[in-house]
């Protein structure tokens, strides 16, 4: 099993009708962190979170109503999310960060000294990036890309990316004929595969291509990764056959001009 684990939750996964699934979710964390595994988990649903309170329907498409939400439902995600930690008497941390952050060395060297002091009081730390001061021009764009950044930052050995399908496919799932892909090997450009998008409109900027793009950067610094759905969470964490694995390159490494190569 490993020892220090990325985890990786969507908007669509965790707002709106599916913000029971928080529950969950911190069970199979609270598994793993018993196991002595070290568990950081990245979330998106800032915004999401807070467009009720903003009494909006859908997605912001203008900057500073994205930052407005995210301000509220950061405070209110995070409350969540300890609320359901308390059953477990772990505290979690939060971590903000932007895209700036991880290019800027001592940004980065600074972020880097917090997670492994967090994650050594056995801190869980909560990551998400910081939507109230970013910018169009410097966002991660989605939390699968933060989610592998992350892992490289903290050296984790899997990053377990959750989506609303339990696997890649051959074709998009609902199609006759679609396979899972139980594992990528590492550099497979998966050609002839038709990736359909995932994720819920409306709600989140992910889906499959970027989990594949996010599995990619992880994977060649030396991280596994396992992209499977929210429901399966316990599973993944457990060490069972489920999703798609992606196998790591052997030399691990650190690569700070991931962000602005990937």
């Amino acid at each position: 099993m490993a020892s220090r684990i990325v985890v990786k939750v969507g908007s669509s996964s965790i707002s709106g009708a599916n913000a029971g699934q928080i529950g969950p979710l911190v069970d199979a964390l609270a598994a793993a962190y018993a196991r002595g595994a070290e568990v950081v988990l990245v979330s998106s649903g800032a915004i999401a979170t807070g467009m009720p309170y903003l009494k909006l329907e859908e997605r912001p498409t203008d900057l500073a109503t994205q930052q407005a939400a995210a301000s509220v439902g950061q405070n209110l995600l995070v409350f969540r999310y300890q609320n359901s930690l308390d059953r477990y008497g772990i505290v979690a941390g939060q971590v903000l960060l932007t895209a700036g952050d991880l290019e800027n060395p001592s940004h980065r060297q600074n972020a880097q000294r917090a997670m492994e002091r967090l994650l050594g009081l056995r801190i869980l730390p909560i990551v998400n990036e910081n939507d109230t001061v970013a910018t169009h021009e410097i966002r991660f764009g989605d939390n699968d890309r933060l989610a592998a950044l992350v892992s490289e930052l903290v050296g984790a050995e899997l990053l377990v990316l959750l989506s609303d399908v339990d696997a890649l496919y051959t074709k998009p799932p609902h199609l006759p004929g679609a396979e899972r892909i139980a594992v990528v090997p590492q550099g497979d450009a998966l050609e002839g595969i038709e990736i359909g998008s995932t994720g819920s409109a409306g709600v989140g900027t992910g889906g499959a291509e970027t989990k594949i793009s996010a599995a990619r950067v992880a994977a060649a610094s030396g991280t596994a990764v396992l992209i499977t759905a929210t429901s399966l969470v316990a599973e993944a964490l457990a060490g069972r056959d489920v999703g798609t694995w992606f196998e790591p390159a052997e030399d691990r490494h650190t690569a700070e001009g991931s962000l602005a190569a990937s």
